[in-house]
């Protein structure tokens, strides 16, 4: 058996355009390297793939050595990060976004982030409702259900999603679309990266030229204030208006700041934040882009999850900001980010694949960051004690691409318990070896 592996990892060296590392590789440790260093990763080969060819030529040598199938793409996912044993598909060479301005769309490579989308869009004014944060991936953020700035406005990601590129566990590459294998094309909004490799996906774009943000900081004690006034502001305004309420931490108590955004002009945007920029304040920002809200910084340890509310009364907005108090520094935050909007109106079904967590009016988002792997415990525990914390007003449904490896329960609600039976049986067409499981997995009934 292990002549036979080493004959056909020479084989595939030789066959693939890009490059392939083994463990005791120069390279391979930086290969396996990700931006959270609480991962230690160690596949037994990682494809760093440069087109489409590769990957297909890398799903056949797994299949041939048996080897399970890790997928990454341009991102930060929690999920797929105990890849020990397994074939590594690095897309992250494949990151062309190719738009087309007079369609309002742009088709974009399964390793591209949002940074990448952003980069090529813009020129254009136009923009996707994809991730947070320039690292994130796009293919794993859409296929997974993801949230984005702008999903008020114009629903979320998934909502837009005009085709895949696959390549399946047979080595077969696959269109999907509302015409062509569209019960894939549905899974393919919120089942993930279970039924195969995004190699490209194809997204409706949105004309905004105009986009107006301010971030408003203030002092810890002020932090009650700020988010009811935030909740108020995004409550009654229109659909166009977002952000994020968020707790930072460093220095001796976390700061509150309040992000708005507004698909709109500045002025609006001006009358809109009104009740924000009258609290006391320490510092206000304004900028034609919202700052992105990045995670991980590069060297740090992280963690993070996410529990969806029904609403934020009085009471919920107590706890918040009470446990913002406990968030480990430096680098931590504990997000609320609203929902709503265009969100609530695809679930009811007008898209045709609504998402659980769409009828949830607000996300809490702890996110844990922190250097030493003796503190590893107390920000986990930090981060699970803030997601039950506000368990009195939470629904079980959540976006899967904000949480990690959580249980089969988390999984099952984040799918949707009515959709789970369809999902198992199309995954037992699709990939009946659940040769990709490095995910949030739906086992082959």
């Amino acid at each position: 058996m292990a002549s036979k592996a080493h004959t056909a990892l020479a084989a595939f060296r030789a066959e693939l355009a890009g490059e392939v590392f083994a463990p005791g590789d120069p390279g391979y440790d930086d290969a396996r390297a990700v931006p959270n260093a609480r991962t230690d990763r160690r596949p037994a080969v990682i494809a760093r793939c440069a087109h489409v060819t590769d990957v297909v030529r890398a799903v056949r040598f797994a299949r041939e050595l048996d080897l399970h199938i890790a997928v990454r793409g341009g991102g930060l996912g929690l999920a797929g990060t105990e890849v020990d044993g397994a074939l590594e598909v690095d897309l992250r060479r494949m990151c062309e976004v190719t738009v087309d301005p007079a369609a309002e769309a742009a088709r974009v490579g399964g390793g591209a982030t949002v940074g990448h989308l952003d980069r090529a869009t813009l020129p254009y004014g136009l923009a996707a409702t994809v991730g947070r944060a320039p690292g994130v991936g796009v293919a794993g953020c859409v296929l997974g259900g993801g949230t984005g700035p702008l999903d008020r406005a114009v629903g979320p990601a998934a909502d837009h999603l005009i085709g895949v590129e696959l390549v399946t566990a047979d080595a077969e590459r696959v269109h999907a679309n509302a015409d062509e294998n569209p019960e894939l094309f549905r899974a393919l909004h919120g089942g993930g990266g279970n039924f195969g490799i995004a190699t490209a996906l194809t997204l409706t774009l949105h004309e905004l030229p105009r986009l107006a943000a301010v971030t408003v900081l203030y002092r810890p004690e002020s932090g009650p204030a700020a988010v009811r006034a935030f909740r108020e502001v995004v409550g009654a305004g229109p659909d166009e208006a977002g952000g994020a309420a968020l707790y930072l931490s460093g220095g001796p108590a976390p700061r509150c700041a309040a992000l708005v955004t507004y698909a709109g002009g500045e002025e609006e945007l001006r009358a809109l934040a009104g009740p924000l920029t009258a609290l006391p304040h320490e510092a206000e920002v304004r900028g034609a882009r919202a700052p992105g809200l990045l995670y991980p910084p590069g060297g740090m340890r992280a963690h993070w999850s996410a529990r969806c509310l029904t609403g934020l009364p009085d009471a919920a907005v107590e706890a918040v900001c009470a446990l913002a108090a406990d968030l480990p520094a430096p680098g931590s935050r504990l997000l609320l980010l609203p929902l709503g909007g265009a969100v609530a109106a695809g679930a009811a079904g007008a898209a045709g694949h609504p998402l659980p967590y769409q009828r949830a009016a607000w996300i809490v988002h702890p996110f844990a960051c922190w250097a030493d792997p003796a503190d590893d415990e107390r920000a986990l525990a930090r981060v699970r004690d803030a997601c039950a914390g506000v368990r009195p007003w939470s629904t079980d449904a959540v976006p899967l691409t904000l949480i990690g490896d959580e249980g089969p329960e988390r999984v099952r609600a984040g799918l949707g318990e009515g959709n789970l039976l369809r999902l198992e049986k199309l995954k037992r067409r699709y990939d009946p070896d659940n040769v990709f499981r490095f995910n949030h997995n739906i086992r082959p009934l």
